[in-house]
This record gives C-alpha cells, structure tokens and sequence, in this order.
C-alpha cells in the first residue's frame, strides 16, 4: 500500500493570518471550526489542502520546498498585482522579454513562491513563437 500527500504544513507565527491570506490567494476555506488564535487553521481550495501551525520559531532561510501557482482566470501580471494587494511581497523577478519566466512572491510570513503564466497565457506564447 502507499500513501497520499494529506495537506502541505507550513510553520507560522501566526496560523489563522496565514490562513486567511492563502485562502483568499487560491479562492479556497478556513475549516469552520478555526478561529484566530488558534494554533492551527486548515486551508482547503480545489485540489490542494494547506494546512499552518502556530511554532515559536522565525523562519530564517530561503523555503527547500516552495509553491508555484498558475492562474486560471487571468494572466500572470494580473495575478502578481492581485496577490500583492492580499499583502504578498515581490522577492525576484524572473518574466523574459519574450512573455515567459515567472515572478517570486513572499506571503506575510516570508515564505517565498512562484506566479507563472496561466495556460491560455502558455498557450498563446507557445503560438506565437510557432
């Protein structure tokens, strides 16, 4: 038999805060039974569950695992302003000339991801260099 990933844990300071920007990053939930102040709270959107908990610790070096988001509904850039206005920060900016590439982000928190092209977004780069 094997196993399934169940959710992804990230450490945080503060688990309802880093829950509430993340839900509204991916248009997921808070568990219902999850309040601020609590030590944990569980994030679910569609096809992904986030799970933060509360730890004493600061986080102190890049992340060795790391979240790459891809937008449904809206192109990259779009989505980069988006996320910075929840409260994300620009950490890197990797977008090429040519349309590709990928911009890295930092939650409240610091831990750091990646925004990269949608797929109709791909697909028109991909196109276009046709």
């Amino acid at each position: 038999m094997t196993s399934h990933v169940r959710h992804l844990t990230f450490d945080s300071h503060d688990a309802y805060r880093q829950g509430t920007f993340w839900a509204e990053v991916l248009g997921g939930s808070i568990a219902d039974d999850d309040f601020p102040g609590d030590p944990e709270a569980l994030v679910t959107a569609e096809g992904i569950t986030l799970l933060f908990v509360t730890v004493p610790d600061a986080k102190t070096v890049k992340n060795r695992l790391h979240v790459d988001l891809q937008p449904q509904d809206r192109t990259r850039d779009e989505e980069v302003e988006r996320i910075i206005a929840l409260g994300a920060k620009q950490v890197d900016d990797q977008r090429r000339p040519n349309g590709r590439g990928w911009v890295v982000l930092a939650d409240p928190e610091g831990n750091e991801f990646c925004v990269e092209c949608g797929e109709a977004e791909r697909a028109a780069l991909i196109a276009a260099e046709s």
